[in-house]
């Protein structure tokens, strides 16, 4: 698919698009989309202010009025986009990916994402068959601030929906990633130590990808050598926030679903959580403990937002670190997630219970692989290796197939799909014993094959 993405548009800025690429886009957005009043926000990438001019100037060619939001998170973006009635947005940002790369997340009326799937094949075929000469498109004028009352309005209302926050406040290090966290952690969390907190797309300590272990070194190490109680950290748009706990060890993002939907009891009976098809037994067993009825999806914020809505659940995660909030319009928002989270910890913390102690429950239950990527030329064929090796894993008690092919036995689950991008395979095993985790990998690594 190139610069389409199945979520989004991404790619190596000046490689895998241009600025023309970008204004054909903004001409197209308004036609597929619908509507005239658009919202822009973009992250502190070099690249981001021309993007941002060509996209404007796209939109603006379409007959689109837009509001520039100035350098954002893309939770931001998300949350004045449903609460200002906008028709569209974009935000400007790669997210995660290097300093080379960039891009534009679209959402429509109501903060509703716009994927591959929902609306991006046409933008993509439109900019394919749009032969007009592309003008030259001027520097903006637009200041490269945020928009400070829109900013102020935005800390509010995540300060008032934190949930409980009576509990004596935890030590915590919170690393922004040199992303668009900074801009606003500090109103967020004024007691923190911070680390990399000014915005810059060149991400000069660590890359902007949380799911790195590379990427946590420097928050672990701050953690144990301060002596704190946890550490958070955003990725480049703030989109996603993820967890270590007092001696820095990583909390895998599933894991902290059920401790998240915890923070909106009491609930009625059967509110429904969502998670994706990669989700931990644990996890999806702690969710039950609470009352809850968790719903599985497939893996990604296009589909999980919709999810969410369809199914009218409190929230949600996905292992990628992901987390969704009815009361956020159903968005994904790694601010309001970091809060609530702490705020568990906090309570724990009160308790006597160390983060880790408090998380023991759950990442302790079962032996998990996390997601292993296999290089593969034939997705399908190697599935139904997947599939015929797996078999001797016993006899199957669930199977699901929304997303790729999961399947429960009684000691434990596999789950395999293909990239929407790439020549991968993502795999995941969980079970009861180290042991067997090690036999099962083992059994499946050799189905699929390195090719």
């Amino acid at each position: 698919m190139g610069f389409f993405k199945a979520y989004d548009m991404r790619g190596t800025f000046g490689v895998d698009f241009d600025l023309a690429t970008v204004y054909k886009v903004g001409k197209a957005l308004p036609g597929v989309v619908g509507g005239r009043r658009w919202l822009v926000g973009r992250d502190a990438r070099a690249s981001s202010p021309a993007v941002r001019d060509a996209l404007v100037a796209g939109l603006r060619a379409a007959g689109a009025e837009v509001t520039d939001l100035g350098l954002a998170t893309t939770p931001m973006v998300y949350f004045f986009t449903a609460e200002e009635g906008f028709d569209g947005s974009v935000m400007v940002t790669a997210s995660h990916n290097p300093p080379s790369d960039n891009g534009l997340k679209v959402s429509k009326r109501g903060a509703l994402p716009v994927g591959y799937e929902s609306g991006l094949a046409e933008v993509e075929a439109r900019v394919a068959a749009d032969a007009a000469p592309v003008p030259d498109v001027p520097a903006s004028t637009a200041s490269a601030a945020t928009d400070p009352e829109r900013l102020a309005r935005y800390v509010a209302w995540l300060k008032a929906h934190a949930g409980n926050t009576d509990a004596a406040p935890v030590r915590v290090a919170v690393d922004c990633s040199d992303g668009m966290a900074s801009i606003l952690a500090h109103a967020l969390f004024p007691h923190a130590v911070f680390l990399n907190d000014t915005p810059d797309g060149a991400f000069p300590h660590h890359a902007p990808n949380p799911l790195l272990a590379a990427s946590r070194e420097q928050l672990a190490a701050a953690v144990r050598a301060r002596g704190l109680d946890v550490g958070v950290i955003f990725d480049g748009d703030a989109d996603r926030c993820m967890f270590v706990d007092e001696t820095g060890a990583f909390i895998q993002p599933d894991y902290l679903i059920p401790v998240l939907a915890a923070t909106f009891l009491p609930l009625p009976p059967h509110t429904r959580v969502i998670h994706d098809v990669r989700t931990s037994r644990a996890a999806i067993e702690a969710i039950r403990a609470l009352g809850c009825e968790p719903v599985i999806g497939k893996v990604g914020h296009a589909y999980a937002k919709v999810l969410l809505r369809e199914v009218d659940a409190v929230c949600g995660g996905e292992l990628a670190g992901h987390y969704y909030f009815r009361a956020f319009h159903g968005c994904d928002s790694g601010e309001l997630a970091a809060l609530r989270i702490l705020g568990a910890f906090a309570r724990a913390k009160a308790d006597g219970r160390c983060v880790s102690r408090f998380m023991a429950p759950i990442c302790g239950k079962y032996a998990n692989s996390g997601e292993v990527n296999f290089k593969v030329a034939d997705k399908p064929a190697a599935i139904a290796r997947v599939l015929e090796a797996a078999k001797s894993f016993g006899a199957e008690t669930g199977r699901t197939e929304i997303d790729g092919v999961r399947l429960e036995f009684a000691p434990g689950w596999i789950s395999v799909r293909p990239s929407n991008t790439e020549p991968y395979l993502r795999l995941i095993a969980e079970c009861d014993t180290p042991a067997r985790l090690a036999a099962w990998m083992q059994t499946l690594s050799a189905a699929i094959g390195r090719s």
